[in-house]
């Protein structure tokens, strides 16, 4: 089959590679329709190897190192069942979780799974869904709806990170919400927040075109950070107190700072951008204020994943606004990765097929 395997940083090259054994008992085959390109794979490109396993140190779960199959948000169709699968059928159309665990670490007795001691994903730790094929095990394939596009249901695995982070910060009905940056994460949670029914949805994003965005999302008001005190702008639009609770979505130092200074007192603050690197924060208001900081990372299966899955299938997620480009794996370096690299704000989520 063809396959986008990275061998070394700016090194991924669309190849021949060897089609997936039979499925385990317990996992199917699925014939690949659309793997979107997230910004870790980006980063596998120019920097990496960050998550995945160079030769000389295999992932414990897998066994698994470089060179491998990149691509971790993708959906398929069964086109091979493993013996004891009894409830999918040759034809069905699922999105894939990807995660996986070990099930013993105390993580994972406590259904923590995407915090497992030895995490592995796939298209990061083994083989993932840039190719036509690839055996996923049972628990991670959901159906998806009739009416629901394959490429729409791409955009389930971004959107299971969307509703972890909303149920991080136990959002509920009639809450204000401040989301800063509108990237597809952020559009994401803007989408999730009005589906749980948050009462105003705040966005700020600099770039004019992803302000549009959020407004077509439903956000109540999208503010440029650059035209004035975002701080004054949250404020007056949340009665002078501030957002019930902040989602920060861009993971830069100066969006993180901010993050607390748009909360209200007693506010949550989930931070949801990847960062490392330390983050000056004025504390005071975190204390005096009693408010929180919320880690939210990743999703697990069966209730974050299954719910995107749900929300996508049932219209409250539009996934259409957030597709900027469809593209054949054959054109996944020129056309996607160098593409992101070079113009990474022009878009937001560009989705690859094999057939193309």
């Amino acid at each position: 089959m063809q396959a986008a395997v990275w061998h070394a940083r700016r090194d991924i090259r669309v190849e021949e590679f060897p089609d997936p054994d039979a499925p385990a008992p317990d996992e199917v085959r699925l014939a690949i329709s659309w793997c979107g390109i997230c910004g870790t794979d980006l980063e596998e490109y120019t920097q990496g190897p960050l998550f995945i396993p160079p030769a000389d140190k295999p992932n414990p779960i897998t066994g698994r190192h470089a060179p491998m199959v990149i691509g971790h948000e993708f959906v398929g169709r069964v086109v091979r069942l493993g013996r004891d699968i009894t409830d999918l059928k040759v034809g069905d159309r699922v999105a894939v979780d990807t995660l996986i665990h070990c099930g013993e670490c105390p993580f994972c007795q406590r259904h923590q799974v995407h915090l497992c001691e030895r995490l592995a994903i796939m298209g990061l730790m083994t083989d993932g869904g840039l190719a036509e094929y690839i055996n996923a095990p049972r628990y991670m394939c959901f159906k998806y709806a009739d009416g629901l596009s394959d490429a729409h249901a791409a955009l389930a695995e971004p959107a299971s990170v969307a509703v972890r982070s909303a149920r991080r910060g136990r959002l509920t009905a009639g809450e204000s919400v401040a989301v800063i940056g509108a990237g597809s994460i952020g559009l994401l949670t803007v989408e999730v927040a009005r589906a749980m029914g948050a009462g105003k949805v705040i966005v700020v994003e600099p770039a004019e075109s992803r302000r549009k965005v959020a407004l077509e999302l439903g956000a109540s008001a999208a503010i440029d950070p650059r035209d004035g005190d975002p701080i004054d702008a949250v404020r007056r639009l949340t009665g002078g107190r501030g957002a019930d609770v902040v989602f920060e979505c861009a993971g830069i130092t100066s969006t993180m700072a901010l993050a607390p200074e748009l909360a209200r007192r007693a506010g949550r603050i989930v931070l949801v951008g990847l960062h490392d690197a330390p983050v000056p924060i004025r504390l005071v208001s975190v204390v005096t204020g009693e408010q929180e900081l919320i880690g939210s990372f990743s999703h697990v299966y069966d209730e974050d994943f299954s719910a995107a899955v749900d929300m996508l299938s049932a219209g409250q997620i539009l996934a259409e606004p957030l597709i900027t480009a469809q593209i054949g794996l054959r054109d996944l370096v020129r056309c996607g990765l160098d593409e992101l690299s070079a113009s990474k704000d022009k878009h937001l989520k560009i989705l690859v097929s094999p057939e193309g």
